[in-house]
């Protein structure tokens, strides 16, 4: 994992802003408080397309690095650490799945942006659906970067599988936190975190999410297995797309790449960048 910033900041706060967009070339980075806990943002303003960017469940907001250069500077960047990632996102009593959701309406609130396109990777395509399906008046459209595929992977032999994955992790996971690689939540929290999502992603629950969104979608997909699959297990999950994209018609596939799930922001940038681009040009009736 990384904690690069997007961007070199041209200014910086302490404190949350409610302001339009910054003028044309000045990255603002600062902590915006929601709830128990404050998030560190970056937004590298301008008057172009905004865009939100949300992390996959542990990373951080430097992922998404390769992606914003490829898009370049004429489009508006939003980054954001969510609760208790990174260097500097504060430790919440709440790490819920809703209170993720809470936080994308927090940043765009502060940063002043009524409509956005959001993209999310991993755990945050699932955050970019939930948000885009409640506010269609808002989402300009959504890239999802494998996440959000409805599937009921999670049983109790999974669920107990994760929870021993995270007790053994946890004896490492005080080294690694002053550095940001890790979040500062215990082995405990990340564990109840992660099976969470499995709860989520089941199809009766995800599955009418997806069915209702009114705005473009485009999924970039990835192949492979990656850390914690086994045997096709990521494969048989994708194919839950296929049903999706049939009853819902402003659901479509933008890409499927070689890079496996951790991979493809890294060796797929071009990729997603293009899926940004195809989604702004249908939600906006073209560039």
């Amino acid at each position: 994992m990384t904690n690069d910033s997007t961007t070199s900041a041209a200014s910086t706060s302490t404190g949350a802003t409610s302001a339009g967009a910054t003028s044309a070339g000045a990255t603002w980075t600062g902590m915006v408080p929601v709830d128990d806990t404050a998030l560190a943002v970056t937004d590298t303003g301008g008057p172009g397309i905004p865009v939100l960017y949300l992390n996959g469940h542990f990373a951080t907001q430097g992922y998404w690095r390769r992606v914003i250069a490829r898009l370049g500077t004429g489009w508006r960047h939003i980054t954001y650490d969510e609760r208790a990632r990174g260097r500097k996102s504060g430790r919440s009593a709440d790490y819920s799945f809703e209170a993720a959701v809470r936080d994308v309406d927090a940043v765009l609130a502060a940063r002043g942006v009524d409509r956005a396109l959001v993209v999310g990777w991993s755990y945050g395509a699932y955050l970019a659906a939930h948000w885009a399906r409640r506010n269609p008046e808002r989402a300009l459209g959504a890239v999802m970067v494998d996440g959000a595929y409805p599937y009921d992977w999670l049983d109790e032999a999974m669920e107990q599988r994760i929870r021993q994955q995270f007790r053994q992790w946890g004896r490492f996971l005080p080294l690694a936190r002053p550095t940001g690689l890790v979040p500062r939540m215990t082995a405990e929290q990340m564990a109840d975190s992660n099976i969470e999502v499995g709860r989520i992603s089941r199809e009766r629950e995800l599955g009418p999410v997806l069915d209702g969104i009114t705005v473009p979608v485009r999924y970039v997909v990835a192949s492979g297995t990656s850390l914690g699959s086994r045997g096709d297990e990521q494969e048989r999950i994708r194919a839950s797309l296929d049903g999706v994209t049939a009853r819902n018609p402003n659901i479509r596939i933008s890409a499927k790449v070689a890079s496996n799930h951790g991979a493809l922001l890294k060796k797929d940038s071009p990729a997603i960048a293009d899926a940004v681009r195809e989604v702004a040009a249908l939600g906006r009736g073209g560039r």
